[in-house]
């Protein structure tokens, strides 16, 4: 496992209630179950990321299942929630 950081943006910042977090995963996927766990039954934290899109070190996630994108130690999540105006 890696130690990785998610940092959260404008609506995924609100739900998750911090601006980053670190969490030890494997994989996209592990990684943002590992913050979901952290909330325990918050739906709206789920909910958001359900819609969000998601940078590993600088380079989209784009629509690749989030169990095939690896992390490594160091790796930088960023959540992106949609952006009302562009």
């Amino acid at each position: 496992m890696a130690t990785v950081t998610i940092r959260y943006w404008a609506a995924a910042r609100e739900a998750a209630g911090v601006a980053e977090e670190a969490v030890e995963a494997r994989t996209l996927a592990e990684a943002l179950a590992a913050a979901s766990s952290h909330r325990g039954t918050d739906r709206r934290f789920r909910e958001v990321l359900a819609r969000s899109s998601f940078l590993v070190d600088g380079a989209s996630a784009g629509a690749r299942p989030a169990a095939g994108v690896a992390v490594g130690e160091g790796s930088v999540i960023e959540v992106l929630p949609p952006f009302a105006g562009g």
